[in-house]
C-alpha cells in the first residue's frame, strides 16, 4: 500500500466508528468482504451472503450496499 493511501485510511480511522475494530486494516486488508464498485459515489454493492449482518450495509430495492468509506477507498485504489 502506498503511503498516500495509508495516510488517507488512517485519517478515516480517526473519525470512523468501526464495530469490527478495523479488523481489515489490522489484517493488512487480506480479509476484505466481497464488494463491487458500481459507480455510485459513496456506496459499493455488497456481494456477501450475510450482508444484513454488517453494520455498514443497508438494503435498497432488494440489494445490499456497503457504506464503509475505508472499504470503498481500498476498492477504488485497486482500480487505479
Amino acid at each position: 500500500m502506498d503511503k498516500v493511501l495509508q495516510k488517507e485510511i488512517e485519517i478515516l480511522m480517526e473519525v470512523l466508528d468501526c464495530p469490527k475494530d478495523f479488523a481489515c486494516y489490522k489484517a493488512g486488508f487480506e480479509m476484505l468482504c466481497r464488494a463491487e464498485d458500481i459507480g455510485l459515489q459513496s456506496f459499493l454493492l455488497c456481494l456477501e451472503e450475510n450482508s444484513s449482518n454488517c453494520a455498514f450495509s443497508f438494503l435498497q430495492r432488494g440489494f445490499y450496499f456497503c457504506q464503509c468509506p475505508i472499504r470503498r477507498r481500498i476498492l477504488t485504489s485497486s482500480k487505479q
